[in-house]
């Protein structure tokens, strides 16, 4: 999951005096491999106020960017970066020399309170309680929302996190079953702040990751492929101005590799003096499951310069994450391998994906019983491969899949890598395929034609658990049906809010006549309701029915890895807590969230009503599971069911007289 990335377009409002024009402008600097942007554009004097970075913090509108001078892939360039001289420490034992020289940090700062700055910055205050973690953003309404019950991202957990962090926590007697007495929990301190106060959290921090978004260029050299970067450099520029003296600087959004040198030159020119070092520690979060991925990691990935200084500043993060992560997950690397890494990651999970989108379409045209998921499970039982992003369905969509092959195929193309960038983009090319398959197919199977006939969308956004809307299949396959001019397009989403969903509409280019006919439902029924087939197209349990998607509750889990530290300075870790919670849990029978009852009450979410429901409310109603009995008695003929995320069993809703489309069956 990237503070990434997304597409609501929400005002906001500069903070601060603007920063003074600088004179005179900078001179030719040093540019990395690859460049997105021209570094004298990087540096440019006109946009080093907070306001520039995130005027629309979700997908900003950002400042036209000179085009590099010099393609970053000629032969001339290459030679110079095989000829320069690349400084080198001496090899020295890490584990002896680092404990004794690391920096001691008491103060972090996240700059962008989007997909990956907030619960990022969530979860480190979290376990860190001896930490205060500052995240900034200029957009008053995302800030207002992240200091609320009603944050403005949807992941599972998300909300406990954020309030014993965020509000702290009270004094608690806790039973422990099997001991004959109780003990009590003491209280914490609020460690995490929401604010506007960008300058201010700056100057004050030992820490800063830049968690600003980096979308594909739409315009220019690199148009549709390359990384925009711009805001990550004019993020740059606002923590060079106010980073206190040996402030260590952390790169969080998903760049292109070289970037971390971008911002090196861009401190070396505003803090000439001042010695920093530039981090690379990009996430590898899955929307809907970020809690999850970031209280359990895989890895934690921290990229530095190897020399001792940047080493130092690497043990100084790791320090951070060791509060909840065992240390064999802790990784160091060089800072451009780090870069690479991420991009690469999200490459190899979508080829995952489109192989076996892949071979779902030989299996629909083979016939004979053929079935992608019996492939699949037998494809998953391989060691080698594993069953993870094994599952075939309409396509993948989201902010980060698909910028990150175009970033890594132009990375490829710059190198003189043909062979190769079209290798990536093939998997790009069967996504698309895939969803343009999917909407032939409901076309073909209404007789050609959806005239006069209404369709039911399920499902918006990009995968369950999020309310992530950016790049959703859903929005493609909405537009090719819609230039079939059916009398209604009617789209329900559990977890999407109808603004985004209607947001995200509106830009795939639909004329005036069928813009008209797509309109939001607030449940399923009124989706559902005389429409001649249902389009799913997000895995969300609710829409599996009443028998598999009756309970919405999730039981307490079990921390799945050994817990690292049980006590810190002589009080419970927040991981042995969890374990505690469990436990308690699991002797009560009960899936509260809070079974130790630590929290603070929740503030009324005054001004987050939504339609005249209090969310609770709403929430509700749009997670009732789809009666499919009821659904077939709301419909009209044919009744087709087009599961694209195979969700549904066929031979259920057969018996219920419904016609049943899958993905590869």
């Amino acid at each position: 999951m990237d503070a990434n990335h997304t597409h609501h377009c929400c005002c906001s409002r500069r903070e601060g005096p603007q920063s003074p024009l600088l004179t005179p402008s900078p001179g030719p600097l040093t540019r990395s491999l690859p460049s997105t942007q021209s570094l004298a554009s990087a540096l440019s004097p006109g946009a080093s106020t907070p306001g520039s970075w995130t005027a629309h913090p979700w997908s900003p509108e950002s400042a036209n960017t000179s085009p590099p001078s010099t393609r970053s892939g000629s032969p001339e360039l290459k030679v110079r970066f095989q000829t320069e001289k690349v400084e080198t420490a001496p090899r020295v034992d890490v584990a002896e020399v680092l404990p004794t020289v690391t920096k001691s940090v008491k103060s972090i700062c996240f700059v962008g309170a989007g997909f990956v700055g907030g619960p990022t910055a969530a979860v480190i205050a979290y376990h860190n309680p001896d930490i205060t973690v500052n995240v900034v953003d200029l957009n008053e309404q995302r800030i207002a929302a992240w200091n609320s019950s009603q944050l403005p991202i949807h992941e599972d957990g998300l909300l406990k996190v954020v309030r014993t962090a965020r509000d702290g926590t009270v004094d608690t007697m806790v039973k422990i079953p099997g001991l004959p007495r109780s003990f009590k929990l003491d209280a914490r301190s609020p460690n995490l702040v929401f604010s506007t106060k960008v300058n201010e959290a700056i100057e004050v921090a030992d820490v800063i990751f830049i968690c600003v978004n980096t979308p594909t260029k739409t315009y220019g050299l690199g148009a549709g492929s390359m990384a925009d970067i711009s805001m990550v450099e004019s993020a740059s520029r606002t923590v060079a101005q106010h980073a206190k003296k040996g402030a260590i600087i952390v790169e969080k959004s998903t760049v292109p590799c070289g970037t971390a040198r971008v911002i090196q030159d861009i401190f070396k020119y505003y803090r000439p003096n001042d010695e920093f070092e530039i981090l690379s520690n990009p996430e590898f979060l899955a929307e809907g499951t970020a809690v999850e991925n970031l209280m359990h990691p895989d890895r934690i990935l921290i990229g530095s310069a190897r020399t001792l200084a940047g080493m130092k500043a690497a043990e100084s993060l790791k320090n951070v994450y060791a509060a909840w992560v065992p240390q064999e997950r802790l990784i160091t690397v060089n800072t451009f391998s780090s870069e690479l890494s991420k991009l690469v990651a999200n490459t190899m999970l979508a080829q995952r994906i489109s192989s076996m989108n892949a071979v779902s379409a030989m299996c629909e045209e083979i016939g004979l019983g053929s079935d992608v998921d019996d492939v699949s499970l037998a494809l998953g039982q391989d060691s080698r491969i594993g069953p993870k992003f094994l599952q075939a369905g309409v396509g993948f969509g989201g902010s980060c899949f698909e910028k990150d092959i175009l970033n890594l195929s132009y990375l490829a193309r710059e190198l003189h890598l043909d062979v190769v960038a079209d290798y990536w983009l093939g998997i790009l090319k069967i996504n698309e395929y895939q969803r343009e398959r999917y909407a032939h197919r409901v076309v073909k199977e209404l007789n050609g034609s959806l005239r006069g006939k209404k369709i039911s969308v399920l499902g918006f956004a990009f995968k369950d658990g999020t309310n992530d809307t950016r790049n959703s299949i859903a929005v493609h396959i909405i537009k090719s049906l819609a230039e079939e001019m059916p009398l209604e397009i009617g789209i329900f989403d559990p977890g999407c809010a109808a603004n985004e969903i209607m947001e995200e509409i509106e830009k795939i280019g639909l004329t005036k006549a069928q813009l008209e006919r797509v309109k939001i439902c607030s449940n399923w029924r009124e989706s559902v309701k005389q429409a001649s087939a249902v389009c799913i197209l997000t895995q969300w349990k609710q829409f599996r029915g009443a028998q598999l998607g009756r309970s919405t509750k999730k039981p307490v889990k079990t921390p799945s890895q050994p817990l690292t530290k049980t006590f810190v300075n002589g009080k419970l870790t927040e991981m042995a807590i969890l374990e505690l919670e469990a436990m308690v849990a699991r002797d009560l029978n009960i899936t509260d969230e809070d079974p130790l009852h630590r929290l603070k009450p929740e503030a009324t979410a005054e001004g987050f009503e939504i339609f005249g429901l209090a969310a609770s409310m709403l929430e509700e109603i749009s997670q009732e599971p789809v009666n499919w009995a009821e659904a077939a008695s709301l419909m009209q003929e044919p009744r087709w069911v087009f599961d694209g995320r195979n969700v549904v069993d066929p031979i259920e809703l057969q018996s219920l007289g419904f016609k049943v489309r899958g993905i590869g069956k």
